[in-house]
């Protein structure tokens, strides 16, 4: 019932999208569920796409969010949240516990929007008035929706497994938790079925996008999307022949000269209008961790790397909770509008440079790392002699400090390159937790899950 009930709010907040494209007031005559299955219109796939997009943004801008979380455990960002100890207690000082709402997170959320998504595929076929385009053009948007959310849920459990058997109904059995592997698999299918069909999508989407999707919101420019998204699974995967061919049909582009440049990319947004979500990681009791400035390198008139300056401050109003404090903030955000990036071209060049390095294009690494090192960080190029080590120790920085608090990249960054031990200890009773548990509810429906007996070290 809970999983319906998301299911039903999140259509139910996908009124429609305004001339500017932010979310408005909820029509709470829109239809539901029974209607989306039994009698599905046009209108009504249209609100349960945006639908999706809603509930693919839930929980990453939030305090208790994915980008907050997963920059804690990566000792990117400290929460100092007065009211709630778990930020440090847990994050940082012991196990992740899978029946609290921080290590049993990043799990029912993204599995209600997938069933969202299986339940939005069937409805396309059975609306009439849509034609074949239509209807290939929201399956490939809604593959790459469901392939997305699926990944959060892979970043977050990682060795601990995920499900991927979804598209069943209630009274049936529930699909198997699989292995890391297989879940990575099942989240590429879904990019490249997407991106099949968003190649027969026509010009146009039925449905309108956020502007966080300006400039992706047809289907050939959302497929570069896919790509782009492909290129970073594959990546993960170990797969840098696969990157790198995912990247040729990405919006990667090797030509930035400014930060605006490396900056373009698709996004979530976000808005103080009625009826849609705020950016929260503007909370003030969110401070960035001390690290931060003590390992940026310098540039060459001795000034701190550039985003360093552009991402962080010194604030006059520190922060400090259990023993830990901090006086430097962030400033990636800028109100409660600010948008999260989701994949930009920055890091499309950095996937490169790894893809490149992987397969012992050590010049090619180097060449994609050089021109990061001085659009982003003003700094000066690398040794031409650089060894391959040394590469590897310097991609990490650049991905560091190039995606810094956008989404957990250094925490899974350092986890797929087995080098969680770099994580600094602030206390001796912190600890480096790799994974989060498969949470308490799943296991409590599961009983004798060989997952559940997994924790987060």
């Amino acid at each position: 019932m809970r999983r319906i009930a998301s299911i039903t709010t999140a259509i139910t907040l996908a009124g429609a999208l305004a001339a500017g494209c932010t979310l408005d007031v909820p029509d709470l005559n829109n239809p539901g569920i029974d209607q989306l299955e039994d009698n599905p219109t046009p209108s009504a796939v249209s609100a349960a796409c945006t639908g999706l997009l809603i509930g693919n943004r839930g929980n990453t801008a939030a305090a208790n969010g994915v980008v907050v979380q997963l920059g804690i455990l990566g000792r990117e960002a400290y929460n100092f949240d007065q009211a709630d100890p778990r930020f440090i207690g847990e994050l940082l000082e012991g196990e992740l516990a899978a029946g609290s709402p921080f290590g049993g997170n990043f799990w029912a959320g993204p599995y209600a929007n997938i069933r969202l998504a299986n339940i939005v595929q069937r409805a396309t076929d059975k609306v009439a008035d849509y034609t074949a385009a239509d209807k290939a053009a929201i399956h490939g948007f809604v593959d790459t929706i469901e392939a997305l959310d699926l990944l959060r849920v892979a970043i977050t459990r990682d060795s601990n497994g995920a499900v991927i058997d979804t598209d069943r109904a209630l009274d049936e059995p529930l699909g198997a938790i699989v292995g890391k592997d297989a879940v990575y698999a099942e989240i590429a299918r879904l990019l490249d079925a997407g991106a099949t069909a968003l190649d027969d999508g026509g010009d146009a989407f039925p449905f309108a996008l956020s502007t966080g999707y300006a400039g992706f919101d047809t289907p050939a420019t959302f497929r570069t999307f896919n790509r782009a998204l492909r290129a970073r699974v594959a990546a993960y995967q170990g797969d840098y022949a696969g990157t790198l061919d995912a990247l040729d049909e990405s919006f990667l582009d090797d030509t930035a000269a400014t930060v605006a440049d490396l900056d373009v990319g698709v996004y979530h947004s976000y808005s103080t209008g009625a009826g849609d979500a705020v950016n929260n990681l503007i909370n003030p009791n969110i401070y960035a961790h001390p690290s931060i400035v003590a390992d940026a390198e310098a540039q060459a008139g001795g000034a701190p790397d550039a985003r360093l300056t552009r991402k962080v401050t010194t604030t006059d109003a520190p922060g400090s909770a259990q023993g830990l404090t901090s006086d430097q903030v962030f400033t990636i955000y800028g109100g409660p509008g600010a948008r999260v990036a989701i994949i930009r071209n920055e890091e499309l060049l950095l996937l490169r440079a790894e893809a490149r390095w992987g397969t012992d294009d050590l010049d090619g690494a180097r060449a994609d790392l050089d021109l990061i090192r001085a659009v982003s960080g003003g700094l000066d190029p690398l040794s031409p002699t650089i060894t391959s080590a040394e590469l590897e120790d310097d991609l990490l920085y650049e991905r560091r400090y190039s995606l810094l608090f956008e989404g957990g990249h250094r925490w899974v960054d350092l986890r797929r390159f087995d080098r969680l031990d770099d994580l600094p200890l602030d206390m001796p009773s912190h600890v480096r937790n790799a994974r989060y548990p498969i949470p308490l509810a799943e296991c409590n429906a599961r009983p004798g899950e060989p997952a559940c007996d997994l924790g987060s070290l």
